[in-house]
């Protein structure tokens, strides 16, 4: 029997999506796990606006060298299903702007992988974004080009702050971009038009769950980035500093009403600050489960119960247009100047969403 095709929701932008993977090593980062004359190495994609794309492939939503073992470890045969693709054109050149593109980088979640908030870096990029997403070596699936592949490690301590510190290596590879040098570590051909094409003074970053309480370190320690967006990150209680930039919580569990680190997070933001919720979302709703989960429930013949002791009992359309709609507010408001009322209050369009005073 043919394996089943998973889908992605479209970007609902004006522009077409590219997107190129880049290997990068911060040789001012020791690996001690690799060994000596080893370096901080880490698996990046950078997502764009696309001048033309026929002539340029679809992406998987994840490798296939490491598509299989990541299914396995979520409890399901890799076999049943085939990885979705994305709305990204591997190496399609880049869309040329009058500006350059504001640029978000993505902080994935525990034992997770850069892959799952596609929706969203895949949306921003058909407005006009670069986002740049990143594995966490030794607490990602990845893959890389020489044929590697790493699982999440449950004796290699990667905490927030570890997340933090990579991020902040690829603020330099961003820069590097900016300047119009080639960070990857392989020296492989950059799309056309990518250099020079990203804005280092125009950089937001947003991460869900401990990618969300990476985003918060990364802001505290460099003040690169200009607005930070958490996906139900629980807050460390070492978050104790001042942050006076714009930062935006969407909880589910994480909440400041049941975490005390939240709550002594929230009450160090002394900048812009907003904070939504949505009635019957689950943590796994602020990431690509909220669409991939609900079509293997169907291949599969879950059950309601057990769909909702993943996504929640959220309606899924309503929380895809979530993700696809107020990430791209917040950052069109910080990043670009331009006033959304979507970030006023409740909306009808979202009538799950609270603004959480």
């Amino acid at each position: 029997m043919a394996s089943a095709k998973l889908t992605l929701p479209a970007p609902t932008g004006p522009y077409r999506v590219g997107v190129v993977d880049l290997r990068i090593v911060d040789k001012s980062r020791p690996d001690p796990v690799a060994g000596p004359g080893h370096f901080r190495e880490l698996m990046t994609s950078v997502w764009y606006p696309a001048r033309e794309t026929a002539r340029y492939q679809l992406a998987p939503w994840m490798p296939p060298a490491s598509w299989g073992p990541y299914v396995t470890d979520q409890g399901f045969d890799p076999g049943v299903f085939q990885p979705p693709l994305t709305s990204g054109h591997t190496g399609a050149p880049v869309l040329r702007t009058e500006r350059r593109l504001p640029v978000v980088v993505y902080s994935h979640g525990a034992h997770s992988h850069r892959s799952d908030n596609t929706v969203v870096a895949q949306e921003l990029a058909s407005h006009g974004y670069a986002v740049v997403t990143i594995d966490h070596t030794y607490d990602a699936w990845v893959a890389f080009p020489d044929g590697r592949v790493l699982s999440p490690s449950f004796t290699v301590p990667m905490t927030p702050k570890d997340f933090a510190a990579d991020a902040r290596s690829v603020l330099d590879a961003i820069e590097d971009l900016a300047a119009g040098r080639n960070p990857d570590a392989d020296g492989r051909q950059l799309p056309d038009g990518l250099a020079h094409a990203l804005d280092p003074r125009r950089i937001g970053m947003f991460g869900w769950s401990k990618g969300g309480t990476a985003t918060a370190y990364t802001m505290l320690t460099d003040d690169r980035v200009r607005a930070g967006l958490s996906f139900d990150g629980p807050m460390a209680p070492q978050i104790t500093t001042d942050l006076n930039r714009p930062f935006m919580d969407m909880t589910a569990v994480f909440t400041r009403a049941d975490d005390p680190d939240v709550a002594l997070f929230w009450s160090h933001l002394k900048g812009w600050r907003l904070n939504v919720q949505a009635d019957g979302a689950a943590h796994s709703c602020y990431s690509d489960a909220e669409s991939l989960i609900p079509q293997v429930a169907r291949i599969l013949g879950m059950s309601q119960q057990d769909v909702e002791s993943y996504v929640g009992t959220l309606d899924p359309a309503e929380g895809v247009h979530m993700q696809q709609a107020y990430p791209r507010a917040f950052f069109d408001l910080h990043l670009r100047g331009r006033r959304s009322h979507l970030l006023d209050g409740p909306s009808p369009a979202f009538p799950d969403v609270k603004f959480l005073p």
